[in-house]
């Protein structure tokens, strides 16, 4: 190599090494910037992947380079980046406590355990204890079931939710998939009783027909496998999740029971932290009252209708501050943040004794 060579190449070693530097202080400002992320997905019980927003980062950056032959090398190098900044974020992140309703293995427990997979979660014996934890900063915020497809709305937490300070960063869907569950030793023609919630049961009525075996109902699914793994009764098996029997140590004899595969529930994160809707947000949810006063009610679907806002549920329930007064909740699409989002709230302040916007999220996740 000539001395020509030589310079030529100390030249871009030291660009390199230049830009290198620069790189790593970029860095450092970059995860610094990623640690406040973490801190306020943790306030708002948010999850640490955002699939869409990574989307919107890599369509935006690789838009800068120039060099067409360099625009898939970098698009690896975000990838890359992002990747590095969830795993910082979920080590940040290990000490967050989630409460639920109910004990492991419950779906609240896999729900909750999905959404926060590094979280420590902890179990408490009903809706409003596992929601008071977060009132008490005992928890960061709490996983509760709002809506089952077959069974309909979860009423007490709605109540909570109305009447409670918390909000709702976030909605997922858990598929609820039915197993037939057994100790390791069992075999199906062991099996003379099924025992798990009595939803559960009914849910798969078909299947435990044909089989002729005795049920017995227990208060969820999960106790029905911890006090089936207890017992060592092979002659009895239980209704749950997969993910319950590696719990207990039981064995999956079955899968996919339950009649209905559409048998879906849909779970909202309660925080601490008032929602802030953003313009990428296109689902809302809120309570609000009308006026005693003759159409006000459909004054108030007419305000949400003709600010550009779908309407995808009106429900009522009673307020229980006073007899036969009622307060209704609204789930629906549309941009809350923009200027026809303030415009539809003050037109609902003219016909609503109360509004509470409790939720402002981009869609449902399913888990």
């Amino acid at each position: 190599m000539s001395n020509e060579q030589k310079t030529l190449l100390e030249e871009v070693r030291e660009t390199i090494n230049r830009v290198d530097r620069e790189m790593a202080r970029l860095f450092e400002e970059r995860m610094n910037a990623v640690r406040k992320v973490a801190e306020y997905k943790m306030a708002h019980g948010l999850q640490v992947l955002d699939p869409e927003r990574e989307k919107q980062v890599i369509e935006r950056n690789s838009a800068l380079i120039e060099d067409a032959e360099l625009k898939s090398y970098y698009i690896s190098f975000l990838n890359e980046s992002m990747a590095i900044s969830r795993k910082f974020q979920h080590r940040l992140m290990e000490g967050q406590r989630v409460a639920y309703s109910g004990v492991p293995g419950a779906f609240a427990h896999i729900a909750s355990a999905r959404i926060f997979p590094d979280a420590v979660c902890v179990p408490y014996g009903n809706f409003k204890a596992a929601y008071d934890s977060v009132l008490s900063s005992e928890c960061d915020c709490a996983v509760l079931p709002i809506e089952n497809s077959v069974n309909g709305d979860v009423t007490q937490v709605m109540d909570m939710a109305y009447a409670g300070n918390l909000y709702i960063s976030g909605v997922y869907e858990l598929r609820v998939e039915h197993c037939l569950l057994a100790l390791p030793d069992a075999s199906i023609d062991d099996i003379k009783t099924v025992v798990s919630h009595e939803q559960a049961l009914g849910q798969c009525t078909s299947y435990l027909s044909e089989h002729g075996w005795t049920q017995k109902s227990a208060v969820n699914t999960a106790v029905a496998a911890k006090e089936a793994a207890e017992a060592g009764d092979k002659t009895v098996a239980v209704i749950a999740s997969a993910e319950t029997a590696e719990l207990y140590g039981l064995r999956v004899l079955e899968r996919k029971i339950n009649e209905g595969t559409n048998n879906v529930t849909r779970f909202a994160v309660f925080t601490r932290e008032p929602i802030v809707p953003a313009p990428s947000n296109n689902r809302f949810i809120m309570f609000f009252t009308v006026k005693n006063e003759a159409g006000s009610l459909m004054k108030a679907v007419e305000a949400i209708g003709k600010n550009g806002f779908n309407l995808r549920a009106l429900k009522s329930r009673p307020t229980k501050e006073t007899n036969w007064e009622y307060y209704f909740y609204a789930e629906g699409e549309g941009t809350i943040a923009d200027k026809s989002g303030r415009r539809m709230l003050e037109d609902l302040e003219e016909v609503c004794g109360k509004i509470k916007l409790i939720a402002s999220f981009d869609k449902d996740i399913s888990i």
